[in-house]
């Protein structure tokens, strides 16, 4: 998922330290004395959310305890989420031990190579298993997507109105005009439609290059999971192929999302009307994440983010041509927002 839930990389810190008066990392310590050594614990990650992760060992294996301190972070849905994908037979965190009253959970550790950190050398080896696993997802994941909440059109709704409401207005200083606002009404009901009129699946909501580890076998390992939803049947392929942290040339993007379509069993589309879905969907989900940056920013003050908006609306313009119907999202980023933003950096 995008930075708001994100599980992160657990990569390691390099300039992190470990606050004396850390009441629930001490919390966390004793708990951890039960099961493991917790001498040469250590941050293990970065995050975007309140949860935090520490990097320890039991004899010969690194762990990964999380703290995910209530009411702010519930732990459920990710111990939930955790077991359906074992049953996938995906390589995702074990669940080792857990305190879901507290928040404290003691997970297996998939290691620290991010598939970002191995692009674009290794890109085609890495992208073969990445969607190899979304087919895996797709197939393995309907006896479990019921008990997922729906990706409904409320969520869809609200997640565009972050970039209305985060970037344009509260970050930009822009101010939508009636008619603008009409457009812009418009746009969020199209692609709130065509997410819903696709085939419902088991949805991960972050399948991206930061939240796939690099594993020797398994390959990929999967994090980032706890948010999953029952939701669009390309909602995880976009978030893989059309990747905020990187671009690849759209010839790449589509015979990827062709190796994809044609893994599909039973599935009653044609081409042409998988790829509009594909890109519709890119559309809501890069509006959301720009609108996400954007809060990360001024909300809770890490501004690392904002780096990768203008990769993330490029995928919206680069849309002018193929679809009338983005006229006028694709005119504003373009006109606008773009703009704009380019003067404030």
């Amino acid at each position: 998922m995008l930075p708001s839930q994100c599980f992160g990389a657990w990569r390691e810190q390099r300039s992190s330290t470990i606050s004396a008066d850390d009441q629930r990392l001490e919390e966390l310590g004793n708990w951890l004395q039960n099961f493991a050594d917790t001498s040469d614990l250590k941050p293990a990650s970065e995050d975007a959310s309140f949860r935090r992760y520490f990097r320890l060992s039991h004899g010969s294996e690194s762990l990964i305890a999380m703290d995910a301190p209530p009411p702010a972070e519930d732990c459920r849905p990710f111990v939930q989420v955790a077991s359906y994908l074992e049953k996938m037979g995906l390589n995702a965190p074990r669940v080792l031990e857990a305190d879901l009253e507290r928040g404290f959970l003691l997970l297996s550790d998939l290691g620290a190579d991010q598939y970002l950190d191995h692009l674009p050398a290794e890109r085609d080896r890495l992208y073969s298993d990445a969607i190899d696993a979304l087919v895996v997802i797709g197939a393995r994941g309907h006896p479990y997507r019921e008990g997922l909440p729906p990706y409904d059109e409320e969520l869809l709704s609200f997640e565009m109105s972050l970039f209305h409401d985060w970037l344009c207005e509260k970050y930009l200083g822009l101010e939508f005009s009636e008619d603008e606002e009409h457009e812009w009404q418009r746009t969020v009901s199209l692609l709130t439609d065509a997410a819903l009129a696709q085939p419902r699946v088991f949805v991960h909501r972050d399948f991206h290059s930061r939240n796939l580890m690099i594993a020797e076998t398994g390959n990929p390992g999967v994090l980032d999971f706890q948010d999953a939803m029952n939701g669009p049947l390309t909602y995880d392929l976009v978030s893989l192929l059309k990747d905020c942290y990187i671009k690849w040339p759209y010839a790449f993007i589509e015979s990827q999302a062709r190796r994809f379509f044609d893994a599909q069993d039973e599935l009653s589309l044609e081409w042409p009307e998988f790829q509009r879905y594909f890109d519709l969907m890119g559309v809501q989900r890069h509006l959301k994440a720009a609108g996400i940056f954007a809060r990360l920013n001024l909300r809770d003050g890490k501004p690392g983010y904002m780096k990768d908006i203008p990769r993330t609306l490029s995928y919206i313009t680069e849309l002018t041509d193929e679809y009338e119907e983005l006229e006028f999202i694709a005119g504003f980023v373009s006109g606008q927002v773009v703009p704009k933003l380019e003067s404030m950096t």
